[in-house]
């Protein structure tokens, strides 16, 4: 959940690493750093709280050098404070560290090894640094071999470690174990970095890296080893992606740039997935895997867990194949009794995230087949499922999650209307998948035009209240916890969606004078028992907002939507909830890209 970037063989190394912890900051900001070296002798640290543009105040015209490395912290061991920040430095000055993950046994390592350094912070991280040049040190090794040696005494870890050692001033040493990092081939020098985002201005050309190898950069080569020591050859991988892709242009802040690009997302997908009679175009080999299964298990976490539930309903719908959707860190540990013939299909905006990873691991381990559907190529859940489908969103940098949503839930419908029309099933080929697509992106084209309306509604009800109910039923109550969701993590209103028939068995004892009570009413057989809920907490003083598609309308109602097959609701009906947390962050001062004690790619269990 932190951000790391490295560079050697270039003298524009400050500049490239303050520019790549920029682009990384979506991955935590409550504190950064870098230390660069010159190759003659003069080197520098930097380290500071808060943003990266805290940092780079900090950073005088004075800081150079050709090789560094860097880091953005969310924190994890100790408090927020230029002590805990990265890179971490053993006692004596030689070795500098950034890390991110969690040392499961750093406590008894720094007891059995280090009891006698004397230490500067209270990070897991300056434990490694410290171990590493311990053994450099007693046992007269180089940097390569006393970072292998300490490597095998972290046990049941994960991180992501990019090592610098003065005394090789032009060599980064990398290795990792369940997180993310990735090699960046240049002309004439090489990087290192979290997400190829960082890295994008500096070349399209990436290495990914495998868990247990241990890699050595210079300017002019890169040497990968695996857990043996046997040398790996490996091809780059190119990222077709404008870096420019990467800037939130005029908008003030990402989150409403992404909102505003869904109507994009929907003709991408249509055009990446769909041939041009709107047929399905998906690997023959994966619909043969899922044609085999029993019951499919979708995977997520988060606004990927909600996005799931959507999915559910898609694949029972168009499919018949029984579905069921799993919180990823509920399942890592409670794995339900699975059927004969399941198969998986895992959620992830990042395809890092560490939960479903884990879940993956176990349902590789058992021989079954799965689907990773993500916005990330060559990610870690893309490499190691069975199957990949991209979302190709493009970058989503806000924390809080909006174009990714609505991607996997179109790509769920796309996959489901593709093996539903393989198994010859009736309702799945009466879906006319290009058209729906094509009134989403109409349907939310209408809604980001009409952001005044949403905003006004904002001011009158949601600024000074202390919390605020979502409702719905079936896919409108799945809809409601992701509305809830955004709310929660973007504005601190606490905010819940509930089922609107449970209201009565409980909920509606919170329901006070003015809360704000947020009904999402798009389908026909619920429509009146909602609306019926809604004014049971009317009675008891609460503020009602509606939001409805337009055969379901009412003249009273807040928010219309445009009409879309019922399934395909959730893609227009959480935009206005989107925009409800938008403005209500942003008018009540907050940052809405980086909310307080989150981050966006969550690589740590």
């Amino acid at each position: 959940m932190c951000g790391i970037v490295g560079v050697t063989g270039n003298d524009n190394a400050v500049k490239i690493l303050l520019d790549g912890l920029q682009k990384l900051e979506y991955r935590g900001y409550d504190s950064a750093g870098i230390y660069v070296n010159d190759q003659s002798g003069e080197d520098y640290l930097v380290k500071e709280k808060g943003r990266i543009s805290e940092l780079k105040r900090e950073v005088g015209p004075s800081v150079h050098g050709s090789t560094g490395i860097g880091h953005t912290r969310w924190a994890t061991h100790g408090v927020v404070s230029v002590d805990n920040a990265h890179p971490q430095v053993s006692q004596d000055g030689r070795f500098y560290l950034v890390h991110n993950g969690v040392i499961d046994n750093f406590q008894e390592i720094k007891s059995e090894y280090l009891s006698d350094v004397p230490f500067t912070s209270q990070t897991d991280t300056e434990v490694v640094v410290q171990l590493i040049d311990k053994i450099a040190t007693e046992e007269n090794l180089n940097a390569h071999d006393a970072f292998i040696k300490a490597l095998q005494l972290l046990h049941g870890s994960s991180y992501a470690f990019l090592l610098m050692d003065k005394q090789e001033p032009d060599t980064l040493f990398v290795a990792k174990n369940k997180s993310p990092l990735l090699v960046g081939v240049g002309d004439g020098f090489n990087v290192v970095c979290s997400d190829a985002l960082a890295m994008l201005r500096e070349t399209h050309d990436f290495l990914e890296l495998v868990d247990g190898e241990v890699v050595t950069i210079k300017p002019d080569g890169i040497k990968i080893e695996d857990a043996a020591g046997n040398v790996v050859q490996r091809d780059t991988f190119h990222v077709d992606m404008d870096a420019d892709e990467t800037d939130k242009g005029t908008y003030p802040f990402y989150m409403l740039k992404e909102i505003d690009e869904q109507p994009n997302v929907m003709r991408r997908l249509a055009q990446v997935y769909l041939s041009e009679t709107g047929a399905p175009v998906v690997n023959d080999a994966l619909l043969a895997s899922m044609k085999k299964a029993d019951r499919i298990y979708i995977v997520g976490a988060g606004t990927s867990y909600h996005a799931g539930l959507v999915g559910k309903r898609l694949f029972e719908n168009l499919t018949q194949t029984p579905t069921e959707v799993h919180i990823s860190s509920e399942f890592a540990y409670e794995q339900p009794i699975l059927s004969e013939k399941p198969f998986f299909i895992f959620l992830s905006q990042s395809g890092e995230t560490a939960d479903s990873r884990e879940v993956l691991v176990n349902v590789n381990a058992a021989g079954h087949e799965s689907l990773t559907i993500t916005n990330v190529q060559n990610s870690t859940l893309s490499r190691e499922a069975t199957y990949t489908m991209l979302l190709h969103a493009g970058p989503e940098i806000a924390v809080a999650s909006t174009k990714a949503y609505t991607a996997q839930i179109a790509l769920q419908a796309i996959l489901a209307k593709a093996l539903g029309e393989a198994d010859k099933q009736i309702v799945a080929q009466r879906f006319d998948i290009r058209q729906q697509l094509g009134l989403v992106a109409t349907g939310i084209q209408a809604i980001v035009d009409e952001k005044d309306k949403i905003e006004a509604l904002v001011k009158q009800s949601f600024l000074k209240t202390p919390n605020a109910f979502y409702i719905g039923r079936g896919l409108d109550w799945g809809v409601s916890l992701e509305a809830a969701l955004k709310l929660k993590e973007i504005s601190y209103v606490q905010a819940e969606g509930f089922a609107s028939g449970e209201l009565k068995h409980g909920t509606i004892a919170l329901i006070e004078e003015g809360t704000p009570v947020i009904g999402i009413i798009t389908q026909s057989k619920t429509a009146g028992l909602t609306r019926s809920n809604l004014q049971e907490t009317m009675a008891r003083g609460a503020k009602i907002i509606t939001i409805v598609s337009e055969n379901l309308a009412k003249d009273s109602d807040d928010i219309v939507l445009a009409d879309v097959d019922e399934l395909m609701t959730p893609l227009i009906s959480v935009v206005p909830t989107q925009l409800l947390a938008y403005y209500t962050s942003l008018l009540k001062g907050l940052d809405v890209d980086r909310p307080r004690n989150l981050a966006k790619s969550v690589t740590v269990e």
